[in-house]
């Protein structure tokens, strides 16, 4: 489900069961993410999908990139590999005013 940054962030921060996921490479990472961000690179291929996999399924993951797409993407993917909860950014860090932190 795509939500806008707003209800994204508010909704993060309400449920005690969310895990915030950013998928971009480990280079976007590096400059700058979404506070408590777990990275794994989509562009990891299978070893996305295997990271991913070995994730709590009954958390609720707030998933972002840089503008959305491969966050979309991700949600996706996690949604065939059973996971009920994803919630992507649209719009994705590029657009993100909200808090920023270094890794």
């Amino acid at each position: 489900m795509d939500l806008h940054q707003e209800e994204w962030w508010d909704k993060a921060q309400q449920d005690t069961n969310a895990v915030i996921l950013d998928v971009r490479t480990e280079d976007e990472f590096s400059r700058g993410i979404i506070p408590g961000a777990l990275n794994i690179d989509i562009y990891k291929g299978q070893g996305f999908i295997d990271a991913v996999d070995a994730l709590d399924k009954s958390k609720s993951y707030y998933v972002y990139c840089a503008a959305g797409v491969r966050s979309g993407q991700a949600c996706a993917i996690m949604g065939r590999l059973g996971f009920e909860k994803t919630h992507n950014l649209a719009g994705g860090f590029s657009q993100w005013k909200g808090p920023v932190a270094m890794p």
